[in-house]
């Protein structure tokens, strides 16, 4: 519903609930956001929200940079990977707050952007609406930090995926959200490989999370289209802020 993947949630949950190590965790979450990716884009994409060619060209840029995050991941302790994952939460919470108008008159054009056909239209209830995307090359660069975190946390890097499209590039935040669930997946995919590997994904730990997302996923898919906009950034910022909270505890207190 919010275009974050569900790793906000697993990773944290696993680590302080179960009592499982973060790196098992992160290897299970990334299995769960594929599964979670493959459950709502389908959706999404049938009711037309989803920019298939903007997520394409910006999944180029998450893939690299997932693919470095999971390759150093193994070399940072755990204690920092957490305080990683806390202020990355807390930070995406705060950009969620800061809404803007979704539909702008006499926007510009982005020449590279009107080049590559990226611009759309998406669904309202007053019928299709067209938008712009801006700030193309700026949006790019954060998907590549997106991607590292993601490789890093295993979180799906939904965050900052949303807050690039939505804050960056002004896309809808409907828009935002659902080419971020479309994007997460082959993202989580490319640190997975390396995950794999390296012996982080247990089948006995991923196969019930994987299990237990995917129904939620489609939930989540239809709750989406008939959810008012401000509502979303309202869920969205709570969730991030929420887990950020916990994970703070847990390294700095709980002593996880």
């Amino acid at each position: 519903m919010t275009g974050l993947g569900g790793g906000v949630v697993i990773v944290p949950l696993l680590t302080s609930v179960f009592g499982v190590d973060i790196r098992y965790a992160v290897g299970a979450s990334l299995v769960s956001v594929i599964a979670t990716s493959l459950g709502a884009a389908s959706t999404y994409i049938r009711k037309g929200y989803t920019n298939l060619r903007l997520g394409m060209f910006l999944e180029v840029a998450t893939t690299i940079g997932a693919i470095v995050g999971a390759l150093i991941a193994t070399f940072i302790t755990v204690k920092m990977l957490t305080i990683v994952l806390a202020v990355v939460l807390i930070y995406s919470a705060y950009l969620s707050q800061r809404p803007r108008p979704e539909h702008c008159e006499n926007e510009t054009v982005e020449p590279l952007a009107e080049y590559l056909h990226l611009n759309g239209t998406y669904p309202t209830p007053d019928g299709l609406m067209p938008y712009q995307v801006h700030s193309l090359p700026a949006g790019f660069s954060i998907m590549l930090l997106a991607g590292v975190l993601s490789g890093l946390l295993g979180i799906g890097s939904g965050g900052f995926k949303v807050l690039a499209m939505d804050q960056a590039m002004r896309l809808p935040f409907k828009v935002s959200t659902t080419t971020s669930n479309f994007m997460i997946g082959v993202t989580a995919a490319a640190s997975a490989g390396v995950y794999l590997t390296r012996g982080y994904i247990d089948p006995g730990l991923s196969m019930p999370v994987m299990l237990g997302v995917l129904p939620g996923a489609f939930l989540g898919a239809r709750i989406l289209i008939g959810a008012k906009t401000q509502v979303l950034r309202i869920i969205f910022s709570f969730v991030l802020l929420v887990m950020a909270l916990k994970m703070v505890y847990n390294s700095l207190i709980g002593g996880l």
